[in-house]
């Protein structure tokens, strides 16, 4: 069964109350559809750094983020998930600010997952840093895990529709 790390943007929208902005309406209702429907389909990871994060907030909203996390199972931390956020960030690949979701992508290539799925478009799944992201995994002689959101999953089954 393939693996998919589970990223904090998506048991955030998960989450969430509809927005009214349309186009996080339709982020949420993807990601409701994929995880009520497909994850099934998958072994799920998170790791300790989507733990922390889903802590962060409105108590009520917090205890919800981490219900979806409930049962999943943490990849481990490591000086190699350290080292690899490190030479991310010293590449300057993400900004300053951005060191867990350097950790996200270490821990995910790392632990030798299949995709790592989230909605964090500006440094995760960002199409115009993920080559300088493969090229730092691959001088690590790490695999590159598909770095994806939910309606790419759902696209994979011709599912992409937020209706």
């Amino acid at each position: 069964m393939q693996t998919v790390y589970i990223e904090t943007s998506v048991v955030s929208f998960l989450r969430e109350n509809l927005s009214a902005s349309p186009e996080s309406v339709e982020r949420q209702l993807l990601t409701r559809r994929w995880w009520n429907i497909y994850r099934h389909r998958y072994e799920l990871v998170t790791s300790q750094y989507v733990v922390d994060e889903a802590r962060i907030g409105q108590a009520d909203r917090a205890q919800e983020r981490l219900g979806y996390l409930a049962g999943v199972p943490l990849v481990p931390l490591s000086d190699e998930v350290d080292a690899l956020a490190d030479q991310i960030m010293s590449r300057a690949i993400l900004p300053k600010d951005a060191l867990v979701d350097a950790l996200h992508i270490a821990s995910a290539a790392v632990s030798r997952v299949d995709y790592l799925l989230t909605w964090n478009c500006s440094h995760i799944a960002n199409p115009m840093i993920l080559p300088r992201v493969f090229r730092t995994l691959d001088d690590f002689a790490l695999p590159f895990p598909v770095i994806c959101t939910p309606k790419d999953m759902l696209e994979e089954y011709g599912d992409a529709s937020a209706n």
